[in-house]
């Protein structure tokens, strides 16, 4: 534990120092694009800080590298991570092809399909390399199924990597979001991976799936000070991409992996766990992302159309400021995730029904869905309050216009003479 903390740190250093970096010389050679309609902030703002983001990762991986080769008996198993090269390597080519398809977007906006196609290609080397679904734990009791062939085991490999990068990639549309929920997943996920292997190899704690959460951890959360409302420097698609590319990889590297008969425990829902907890760290972003294939469908339009009608739009729309909508993008990633992770928790280590796991998240997500909705409350008030008003005006107006046709008013230009009468409120023995 204490190396992946050292590596998350080293990360996160070199990723902020490069921030400011990209942050000024963006400044500079004013490298940064036009506000869009869709956008959310108010001034221009450079979108490069994935580059950071990928310097920080390649540093990294560069640290787990030479710490393994040192041979330190203490953190000698740290080998097996870097004992297929060609597995780093493709992973680290795929992350610079996606950060250089990114900064192209970012500069010079390029098309959907190219972009898409990029996306496939980095995928497609990843996967190339071994990194890919060989078995899902269900469909057996006593352990995993295997993926028919190697080709069906490429083919699900790649669509859940590009999937898993534009869905984090949709949900990037305000200040620290992406890196903050990034940042939960990949730390929960982290957990759960190095809980994981303790079950299934006890004498080693070090495998590729912890590597990788770990420095996206550090890369979130070096990015993450630049990033904070108001955002001096986004990760645009570079970094987006790159984020979604490696919390996808960590996931397949452990879960396609994994016989979930290892897992010590004869619950269901655990030997379930290895598929459910990616899924639940990307609960937000994938539900946004299917909600946003499917307008864009209904209408019509391109699955990757932009708009202005993604989650966080919405909550922006219900009247939640910009930092409430951020912290209930948290709040949501927090418990499915956490949730998650006591279900395996629970009964793997102190022999606790996982049914305390689901009374977190059920609490959890009612909670939420009362801050979520606090402001449709408050809209809803206020409006009853205008009526009233409205309704309080309209009547007084009313009663100056009958004043005004009361043939018993005073009126100079009436010849008549009228009786002297008490105005409103005074006594009728009153003085005039």
């Amino acid at each position: 534990m204490t190396l992946f903390v050292l590596l998350a740190l080293v990360t996160a250093v070199v990723t902020f120092a490069g921030s400011l970096v990209v942050w000024k010389l963006s400044l500079k050679y004013r490298l940064y694009p036009k506000i869009r309609e869709r956008d959310v902030h108010t001034r221009p703002t450079p979108r490069l800080g994935g580059i950071a983001m990928f310097l920080g990762i390649l540093v990294g991986f560069a640290a787990a590298a030479w710490i393994s080769s040192l041979g330190i008996a203490r953190f000698a198993n740290l080998r097996i991570v870097f004992q297929d090269p060609f597995q780093v390597l493709a992973i680290l080519l795929a992350a610079g092809l996606i950060v250089a398809i990114g900064v192209a977007d970012d500069i010079w906006d390029l098309d959907w399909l190219t972009k898409l196609a990029g996306q496939f290609i980095a995928a497609g080397v990843i996967a190339w390399q071994g990194v890919s679904i060989v078995s899902l734990p269900i469909g057996a009791p006593d352990g995993g199924i295997t993926v028919g062939s190697s080709w069906m085991s490429a083919t699900v490999t790649v669509f859940t990597i590009v999937l898993v990068m534009n869905a984090i990639n949709f949900i990037d549309g305000l200040d620290g979001l992406v890196a903050g929920v990034a940042l939960i997943s990949s730390g929960v996920f982290f957990l759960y991976s190095y809980l994981l292997v303790q079950q299934t190899s006890p004498t080693n704690y070090f495998n590729l799936a912890s590597l990788l959460a770990v420095v996206v951890v550090g890369a979130c959360a070096g990015f993450l000070p630049l990033n904070w409302h108001r955002a001096k420097l986004f990760m645009g698609d570079a970094g987006a991409l790159l984020v979604g590319l490696l919390m996808a990889t960590s996931a397949i590297a452990v879960t396609g992996q994994v016989d979930p008969s290892q897992l010590g425990t004869d619950e269901l829902f655990p030997a379930f766990i290895p598929i459910i907890i990616p899924f639940a760290v990307l609960l937000i972003p994938l539900l946004d992302f299917g909600l946003a294939v499917v307008r864009r469908l209904r209408a019509g339009k391109s699955p990757f159309a932009a708009d202005r009608k993604h989650l966080h739009h919405r909550l922006l729309d219900m009247g939640h400021s910009h930092l409430h909508a951020v912290l209930i993008f948290y709040g949501w990633t927090a418990v499915a995730s956490f949730g998650c992770l006591l279900a395996f928790v629970l009964p793997v280590y102190f022999g606790i029904d996982s049914g305390w796991a689901f009374l977190f998240i059920g609490v959890g997500f009612v909670i939420l869905a009362a801050l979520t909705l606090a402001p449709l409350g408050r809209r809803k008030r206020q409006t009853v309050a205008a009526e009233a008003d409205a309704a309080g005006s309209t009547s007084a107006s009313g009663m100056d216009e009958l004043a005004a046709v009361d043939p018993l008013r005073d009126d100079d230009s009436d010849p008549r003479p009228v009786p002297d009468r008490p105005t409103p409120g005074e006594h009728p023995t009153g003085a005039r």
